[in-house]
């Protein structure tokens, strides 16, 4: 579907993706809507190299051996063995912690919000496009306060901004919650996440979010003055996406026939297809839709039939479009296909550019509830091991009571290659560990995932 769609092909080196001018769109509307969103909370855009000295991931033991295994260094330039190793971005706490410790001197240069769009390089074992690839691009946000507990708030808000975004704008319901243990940011107090469920029953992590309490406060020694000239450590926090967010728009709305793109995101939302040489009452509709502020497509290709036009609209996924032939000028109708359904409908000529807006709004709603819809009926509570292994391969996601151990954790994925996906706040199914037996402590969604 990426390849036939024209979103993306594979890069020349193994792991890196070529992002082509429909799939790049779709990742345009994402960043300008998420960037708006984050600019709310106070955030600033900034720019940081992409070449960070192996000395300052050192700095902090736990990043550095949890990225250890990702990262791309660069040891000659210019045809010389360099004095340091240099990483090639894999995150950038280190080098804005670096830089956020000349800056923060005093209580009143807090909060710090910074936020990066950027690529970024992990060294990717098993890659998939828009999923898993060495090289991605991203959104990533750092943030430095005062307390521990602005840190915690700070954390917490971002969630709900990314959790808003993928529901409002995506149409793509998830799952709030705590990472576990095992699956936390390397570095971090707490990493809260936002998971969906993918059409094959795989989960997807969205979006994350750390609470990295003092860790790299103190590695950088982050102090200021609080304001009775006590000398502090300063608090951080840092959050991402990714155009891992293509991906499962793809999984979670597709269908066999293409893509089925939700309108807030889709590059053309409305494309008029004009099947004769007279173009004028298509060229009105386009006009009227434009003047709307709707992304509306004239597709004036008469040389080309109209069967591999249709097919090439419902591929990208235009959510909307208007067909205009010779039957229907006559007739004075205009026929409107969706493509969430793929069902037809004629209205007058002079009510299409309303009708086709109005459509847009019905159909982001229709794939957002598609979607909590079909996450609801595959989440199944489970109490008995044995019973969760078997289901397992039909996919989904497994409500179940856990220990909160480190040893449960482990044998969970030797067990299933499943992982905890997120701590959530619910009532646990049984008082005892799912895996263990041991008395419970939390309630998490258990799955397979991408």
């Amino acid at each position: 579907m990426v390849a036939r769609a024209e979103l993306a092909d594979n890069g020349p080196a193994r792991g890196t993706m070529v992002i082509r001018p429909w799939g790049y769109a779709i990742w345009e509307l994402m960043q300008a809507d998420m960037d708006r969103r984050i600019k709310e909370t106070g955030a600033q855009n900034a720019a940081f190299p992409m070449f960070i000295p192996m000395s300052f991931l050192e700095k902090e033991k736990q990043h550095v051996e949890g990225f250890s295994p990702e990262l791309a260094v660069v040891t000659h330039g210019g045809g010389e063995q360099l004095a340091e190793p240099l990483v090639v971005r894999p995150t950038s706490e280190t080098v804005i912690n670096h830089y956020f410790a000349k800056w923060v001197q005093s209580h009143r240069d807090l909060p710090l919000m910074i936020n990066l769009w950027n690529n970024v390089v992990r060294w990717e074992l098993r890659p998939r496009v828009f999923l898993r690839t060495t090289e991605f691009l991203w959104q990533e946000g750092h943030t430095v306060h005062a307390t521990y507990e602005d840190a915690v708030e700070e954390t917490r808000r971002m969630l709900e901004v990314y959790r808003r975004f993928m529901e409002e704008t995506l149409a793509i319901s998830v799952v709030v919650g705590e990472k576990s243990p095992g699956e936390r940011f390397a570095g971090a107090d707490h990493t809260f996440t936002c998971e969906a469920l993918m059409r094959d029953g795989k989960a997807l992590q969205m979006g994350t979010s750390h609470n990295l309490g003092h860790n790299f406060a103190r590695a950088f020694d982050i102090q200021y003055l609080d304001a009775s000239g006590e000398r502090r450590h300063a608090a951080t926090t840092s959050w991402g996406t990714s155009t891992r967010m293509i991906g499962g728009t793809i999984m979670v709305h597709g269908d066999d026939h293409g893509l089925r793109l939700p309108p807030a995101i889709a590059p053309h939302q409305v494309v008029i297809m004009q099947l004769t040489e007279d173009g004028e009452s298509a060229r009105r509709i386009a006009a009227e839709l434009r003047a709307a502020g709707i992304r509306a497509h004239l597709d004036d290709r008469t040389h080309t039939s109209f069967g591999r036009r249709s097919v090439d609209w419902e591929l990208k996924g235009v959510p909307v479009r208007i067909e205009l032939g010779a039957r229907e000028l006559a007739a004075g109708e205009a026929t409107l296909v969706r493509r969430d359904d793929r069902s037809k409908s004629k209205v007058p000529f002079d009510g299409a550019a309303r009708a086709a807006t109005a459509l847009l709004d019905e159909i982001q709603q229709v794939l957002y509830a598609q979607s909590r819809t079909f996450r609801e009926e595959h989440t199944h509570p489970v109490t008995d091991f044995d019973e969760f292994t078997r289901r397992l391969g039909d996919g989904g996601l497994f409500l179940a009571a856990w220990s909160g151990t480190e040893e449960s954790e482990q044998a969970l994925g030797e067990r299933t290659s499943a992982t905890i996906r997120c701590i959530v706040d619910a009532d646990p199914p049984a008082p005892t560990c799912l895996i263990t037996g041991m008395p419970a402590r939390h309630t998490v969604l258990i799955g397979r995932a991408y």
